[in-house]
């Protein structure tokens, strides 16, 4: 017997197991209780394994939702000797996470690249099929891992489909999955279905049970079962839910005392395991408990058995037993619980802590410890749990207090405002010292880089890290870095930027500390960047660095205008930050690395690298990370000529940053305008994007990146006929020069020297442009050689201007920067001279992730160690590879360096 009505719903699922492989390989079915979610999973379950697939499943369950990777271990076990050909990080993650091991995961995206792989390879023999039931009630970590590997199947013989209840938040729902909704059945629908279940249903009862059931298949069926056993005229009007429930305690009502005791235990209790169920019912109950018991259970459809596993029917069940129990029998089966569970010494703490009826020391201690251990398995969602039950559960105040601002830190990692917020609220109701409320508002600004947190910004946070630096020097240096952030992604003003400097310089840090340059770099990139890059370049972080001083050394570079610094500090960050899994951090290393490839003219790699910022950020909830890469890859589009992709990425990273004013975000989008603009001969429109960088009172305004775009702006100036505008901008400019070494701003200010010049100052220097070094700085140079070509002919010497045309045709051509390209032919046209038409190269045949796994196959990388450092199993990339190759024109992966050689 198929399902009634979900034709439409099936016939997906079987286009998604039979048709090759597209982006979109996971889907999401959501709907109410009793809709019918399960029963479209089991339907898809067989007709998978009629199709030759190997079925992996799990199933999320409210008393497990806090057992880091429960979920996981479902899937995993048949897995278990596949799992032992991983390559040995990929191996010790995984056996970490699900405790067959010490050694600590600091992140659960080393986790998900380990299933990933383990996946691919399983299914390179068989297809697999990964089923997910309850996703509502996946432990944190569990469904963390299935939306990485969610996102990353479109190539691989992996298909994902999980099932959700309304009205709950989860995290597997990325856009790369289709989401499939359950309406409830229509009155046929539900006719045919009770004609199967109820047959015997009276007219009257048939109609009454259509109106309460209301379409919901579970309601049909075991609304059926009572109807008209209850005369409480007021049942009728509870919601459905509720009346579900009520169904089923009522059901529960008329079984054996010992039966009913089974159930309240396995209610409660975080395994399915019967042997451990009937030893705490003994222990709960003080009667033999067994087989026999649980009959009755088993013949009114409550529960089913699974070998030696104990299944409710449903798990609207298990709650309705759940909120039924009164309290003292509640805890009371939690202690039997906890008398039986030796062995494991985690679930036994969640057991003792559910049974004490106050505060306990002893279980606080307890809990806290099972908090740390569960995070350095990379469940820091059960970390934030046990934390905030300790804090519950405390004698002492002060030690409530740092277990409810530990969870807050955690809770911070996993990305979620409203817990930080809850739970620094609850700390707030007790006695904290000058350390803890220093801490609480500092906590309360980790989110949107501090732009919504911090009313009075980067003053009030230095002025609590002035407070906290002789008391706890660590946690001040953290809360002026926060301030030192907030200068880059708002403006603090002067007085602002002063109180940081003047406070990270009383810290009794080393010259070369990453953290005090980083500072410095944020704070005053203009007046100390000269000392940034000077020392910065001497700075050798220390052996066994995570990859954190790296990061802070490259952002540090990039303010003070070094961007080749940032870009090698980027590449030796990155390495140890791919190896961790901790792509939160990888997303701001990579983009620093993006905006320096960007700036010096590296579009190749600025395409990839934003790419995979762009993703990584967005992965991570790094809402204006992921605005200032989007806006990036605007400024991308520009440069390559595509300006209606430009326009449209403009406009997205600025949803994101105008309500809160970030800055940099509006400032790169602003950029791009500009550049789309400038590459289409609008001149006066560019003019007028350009001006607002220059402008204090812009939202726009960016004290370092607008050093970056003086040349821009005199150029669309120049074209428009308003140089004399832009004049006090120069002039400040050429001040802001002679304070920062910044390589832009001078090669910049060296061609805008051209362009103010009277005719006869001018020659000498172009001369002296083209004769500074400008071999890191091509994208200056191609420029340079357009200008005094355009100067050249402009002053009817078109035979030497051919030299510097042609010149800047080629290395915009190279560049891929294709509008100034076609510039410099039109120009060369207009001096006498055709050129060829630019040849298309792997920038114009590749997507951007196509474009960065070329770019390391290229330089001699494995499709495993790709993988390793993409976080994309080795044969989604040999799948690129296999598509790739044909657009290139290549056979080999020999061939790849010499089809990449203008790119790279």
């Amino acid at each position: 017997m198929g399902l009634i009505g979900r034709d439409d719903q099936l016939d997906l699922l079987r286009r998604l197991l039979t048709e090759p492989r597209g982006q979109r390989s996971a889907v999401l079915v959501r709907g109410a209780p009793g809709i019918g979610k399960t029963a479209l999973l089991t339907e898809t379950a067989a007709l998978a394994e009629g199709l030759g697939y190997r079925v992996l499943s799990t199933s999320g369950a409210e008393s497990e939702s806090d057992i880091p990777y429960a979920g996981l271990q479902l899937v995993l076990r048949p897995l278990r000797a596949a799992a032992t050909e991983l390559a040995a990080p990929h191996r010790q993650a995984l056996d970490t996470a699900l405790g067959q091991a010490e050694a600590g995961v600091r992140d659960v995206f080393l986790v998900g690249l380990a299933v990933l792989n383990l996946l691919a390879d399983v299914a390179a023999s068989t297809p697999v099929l990964v089923l997910a039931d309850d996703v509502q009630w996946l432990d944190d970590a569990t469904a963390g891992v299935l939306a990485f590997v969610a996102r990353r199947i479109g190539t691989e013989p992996v298909v994902m489909v999980g099932a959700a209840r309304d009205g709950y938040r989860s995290r597997l729902n990325p856009d790369e999955l289709t989401s499939v909704i359950l309406d409830p059945l229509d009155d046929g629908q539900a006719t045919r279905l009770l004609a199967d279940h109820a047959p015997d249903l009276r007219p009257t009862a048939h109609r009454r049970l259509l109106a309460e059931a209301a379409g919901n298949p579970l309601a049909l069926t075991e609304l059926s079962r009572t109807l008209g056993a209850s005369a409480d005229p007021h049942i009728s009007r509870l919601p459905l839910t509720e009346r579900l429930e009520r169904a089923f305690t009522d059901r529960m009502e008329t079984l054996p005392d010992n039966t009913r005791g089974l159930l309240r235990i396995a209610a409660l209790d975080d395994s399915p395991s019967l042997p451990e169920i009937y030893r705490a019912t003994r222990e709960f109950t003080g009667a033999s408990a067994g087989a026999a018991d649980l009959d009755p259970a088993v013949r009114a459809r409550l529960v089913h058995l699974v070998g030696t596993e104990l299944r409710f029917g449903h798990p609207l069940m298990r709650s309705a037993i759940h909120q039924t129990m009164p309290t003292d029998i509640r805890q009371a089966a939690h202690a039997a619980l906890a008398a039986v569970l030796d062995a494991d010494p985690d679930r036994q703490i969640r057991h003792r802590a559910a049974a004490a009826d106050g505060p306990r020391e002893t279980v606080a201690a307890a809990l806290e410890e099972a908090a740390h251990r569960a995070a350095r398995r990379g469940g820091i969602a059960a970390a934030v749990t046990a934390l905030e039950q300790a804090a519950a559960l405390s004698e002492d105040a002060d030690r409530r207090a740092e277990r409810l601002l530990r969870a807050a830190d955690f809770a911070v990692e996993l990305g979620r405002p409203e817990t930080v917020t809850r739970l620094l609220d609850r700390a707030l109701t007790g006695p904290l010292s000058r350390r803890q409320h220093a801490t609480v508002v500092w906590l309360r600004g980790s989110f949107d880089e501090g732009l919504r947190s911090h009313s009075s910004g980067a003053i009030s946070l230095t002025a609590l890290a002035e407070e906290m630096a002789a008391e706890d020097p660590a946690l001040a240096l953290r809360i002026l870095w926060s301030a030192a952030q907030l200068c880059f992604w708002s403006e603090p003003g002067p007085e602002g930027r002063r109180r940081i400097l003047l406070a990270v310089e009383r810290m009794e840090l080393d010259e070369l500390d990453p953290w005090r340059l980083a500072i410095c770099a944020y704070a005053a990139p203009v007046d100390r960047g000269a000392y940034v890059l000077d020392r910065a370049r001497h700075v050798t972080p220390k052996e066994g660095d995570d990859g954190r001083a790296y990061r802070m050394l490259s952002t540090a570079s990039l303010l003070a205008g070094g961007f080749d610094l940032a870009r090698a500090f980027s590449a030796a960050g990155g390495a140890p930050l791919r190896a961790q899994g901790r792509l939160g951090l990888l997303a701001r290393t990579v983009g620093a690395d993006a905006w320096s490839a960007l700036v010096v003219g590296d579009l190749g790699a600025a395409i990839a690298a934003t790419e995979e910022s762009r993703r990584l950020a967005r992965e991570t909830s790094q809402t204006m990370m992921y605005g200032l890469m989007t806006a990036t890859a605007a400024k991308l589009a520009a440069l390559r000529g595509e300006v209606d992709a430009a326009l449209r990425l403009a406009e997205e990273a600025e949803e994101i940053g105008l309500p809160v004013g970030a800055r940099p975000v509006l400032a790169t989008a602003l950029t791009a305008r500009g550049l789309a603009a400038l590459g289409a001969g609008r001149f006066e429109e560019a003019y007028g994007h350009f001006r607002r960088l220059h402008d204090p009172a812009d939202p726009a305004f960016q004290v370092a990146l607008r050093l970056t775009t003086v040349g821009d702006l005199v150029d669309a100036a120049a074209h428009c006929g308003r140089l004399d505008a832009v004049l006090p901008i120069v002039r400040e400019l050429e001040a802001v020069a002679a304070l920062t070494p910044a390589p832009v701003l001078h090669a910049d200010l060296r061609l805008v020297r051209c362009l103010l010049a009277a005719d006869e100052d001018a020659e000498p220097l172009f001369t002296a442009a083209l004769g500074a070094d400008l071999s890191t700085w091509p994208l200056i140079r191609a420029r340079t050689h357009l200008v005094y070509g355009e100067w050249l002919r402009r002053r009817r010497r078109s035979v030497e201007s051919r030299d510097h045309l042609r010149a800047a045709r080629d290395m915009y051509d190279a560049l891929g920067a294709i509008p100034w390209g076609e510039k410099a032919r039109r120009e060369l046209r207009a001096a006498g001279e055709t050129s060829r038409h630019r040849t298309p190269d792997a920038r114009d045949r590749l997507t951007a992730h196509e474009l960065q796994i070329v770019q390391l196959a290229a330089e001699g990388l494995t499709n495993r160690e790709i993988g390793q450092r993409l976080y994309l199993s080795h044969r989604t990339v040999s799948s690129h590879l296999h598509r790739i190759f044909p657009k290139l024109g290549v056979v080999s992966r020999a061939e790849l360096r010499t089809a990449l050689t203008t790119v790279t």
